[in-house]
């Protein structure tokens, strides 16, 4: 049987996985805007049932409240991707 030549390994240059990306930290603004969608959507909920459905929208009606709990719910979902 044939020797088979050694191969030559050629050096390439250090591939970062995602696993590596993905660790990263969040920007500086994030937690302050994920924190602060909760809370606009609570207020929005609470100046709602305060008011008697007359503010923050008025024309809305009852569809504030679901605008103040979809406010909320963003920030939530932003809870999925905070890294520290």
């Amino acid at each position: 049987m044939p020797e088979s030549k050694p191969r030559k390994r050629t050096a390439s240059a250090p591939q970062q996985s995602s696993a590596a990306q993905a660790n990263k930290p969040n920007p500086i603004w994030f937690k302050p805007v994920m924190f602060g969608l909760m809370i606009i959507g609570l207020l929005w909920i609470i100046t709602f049932y305060i008011s008697e459905a007359t503010l923050p929208v008025g024309a809305w009606g009852s569809w504030n409240i679901v605008a103040g709990f979809g406010i909320a719910i963003v920030g939530f979902l932003m809870t999925t991707r905070w890294r520290s």
